[in-house]
């Protein structure tokens, strides 16, 4: 079995499902969160970018709407040289053919964008940079270019991305250990619970799982230990009833196998040979019944027979039973008497209590000699189990200075009623 429990693979262990899933939720969690963060600083300094040069080339092209080319070169120069942002500002203004006019823009190559905000690259003190540009066209066919040096942007853009790079690497190594760590702890408690199964399985009825803490596994465990003590309680209950058919058996099965033994050897006599069939069909009867009495015992104690249960004195029971034996002990020259008025109140069955108490009166009067008094009666005993006994049933005779006793207890349980 411990081979077999160690030879799991990862595709049929719940265990490492969960620990994989654990992993890959948690690098979709860092994914997510470094997103965020880097739109919350790159993202912030593009879209800060975005304004300005918005903001700028609108207010130029209105200067040059309002004062005409000349007003717009002034308004140029004043931007570039106000000191605030002088080394990262872009500004140009190309006529048709491409050529700067005014502005801190060396050069242009190719197509001019067109109204939009782009990325493009340019060169800048001998080396290409990308910078952020928008380009508007003026009433008298001009282009003014306005945008910004993203040099200082990408060195931010670079050492974010691989902060952001070295942390989730780190968070997605540190996921992958936290949900290996996971999985043999899951395994471990899983473990436990198996190798417990496993010894049940064996035979071992009085194993248990070793509860730990207050989890949900602890709680399992709890509900499973309790399973388990109810599962030996009806295997014992189911030795008691073995052991009580093969006791209670032996008796009777003999007895009839003698009727038929001494049948067949007076088999010259009709009416003997009647007579003991007679007889043998009775001790038959009285096997059936006591099969019946046996199941019955046996429900009670499974707790099948709880609807049948109600409140009742043990007391009045016993009373019952002796009035109802009176007659027979007469017969044998016994005295059969109730002591006692105390009450015991208990919840059974009522039939079930009646045969346990008329078994042990039974037997008393049958053991009993003639001349003994069979005193009845019944008192409450705080036994191991919580048990009612059924006590006591006993006769005496001084007989030349001894006393000769036959004693009997019955117990009857609060919970099941059953003979002990």
């Amino acid at each position: 079995m411990a081979p077999a429990m160690r030879n799991v693979s990862l595709r049929g262990s719940i265990a490492a499902r969960f620990a994989i899933g654990y992993g890959l939720l948690l690098a979709v969690a860092v994914a997510v969160v470094s997103l965020v963060f880097y739109q919350g600083t790159v993202g912030v300094f593009e879209r800060a970018i975005d304004t300005q040069v918005t903001a700028i080339a609108g207010r130029m092209a209105q200067v040059s709407r309002n004062g005409g080319p000349q007003a717009l070169r002034h308004e140029i120069d004043v931007q570039l040289n106000d000191s605030i942002d002088s080394d990262i500002e872009i500004v140009g203004l190309l006529d048709d053919r491409g050529r700067v006019l005014a502005g801190n823009l060396p050069s242009w190559r190719g197509e001019l964008p067109s109204g939009e905000l782009v990325v493009v690259t340019i060169e800048r003190d001998g080396a290409p940079v990308s910078a952020r540009l928008v380009a508007l066209r003026l009433d008298d066919g001009t282009r003014l270019l306005v945008g910004r040096d993203l040099r200082e942007v990408d060195a931010i853009r670079t050492v974010i991305e691989r902060a952001l790079l070295a942390s989730a690497v780190v968070s997605v190594l540190l996921a992958f250990a936290g949900a290996l760590v996971f999985r043999r702890s899951l395994e471990a408690r899983i473990g436990g619970i198996r190798r417990t199964a496993a010894r049940i399985a064996a035979g071992d009825l009085s194993s248990r799982i070793a509860l730990q803490g207050d989890d949900e596994f602890a709680r399992l465990g709890a509900d499973i230990n309790q399973m388990l003590d109810r599962i030996e309680s009806l295997m014992e209950g189911v030795r008691h009833v073995s052991n009580s058919i093969a006791h209670d058996l032996r008796t009777p099965l003999g007895r009839v196998r003698n009727r038929l033994d001494r049948a067949l050897q007076a088999a010259a006599d009709p009416q003997a040979l009647v007579g003991d069939a007679r007889l043998a069909i009775e001790d038959i009867d009285g096997l059936i019944s006591l099969f019946d009495k046996l199941l019955q015992i046996a429900a009670a104690e499974a707790g099948m027979r709880t609807r049948t249960f109600e409140d009742l004195d043990l007391g009045e029971i016993a009373r019952d039973m002796t009035e109802l034996y009176e007659a027979t002990a007469e017969e044998q020259g016994v005295t059969l008497r109730f002591l006692g008025d105390e009450a015991v109140r208990i919840r059974g069955d009522r039939h079930l209590l009646a045969n346990a108490l008329a078994s042990l009166i039974d037997n008393a009067i049958k053991y009993a000699r003639a001349g003994l008094n069979v005193d009845v009666g019944v008192r409450h005993e705080a036994g191991a189990g919580g048990q009612d006994h059924v006590s006591w049933v006993s006769g005496r005779r001084v007989t030349g200075g001894g006393i000769v006793s036959v004693r009997g207890v019955g117990s009857c349980r609060r919970r099941h009623a059953s003979q002990g």
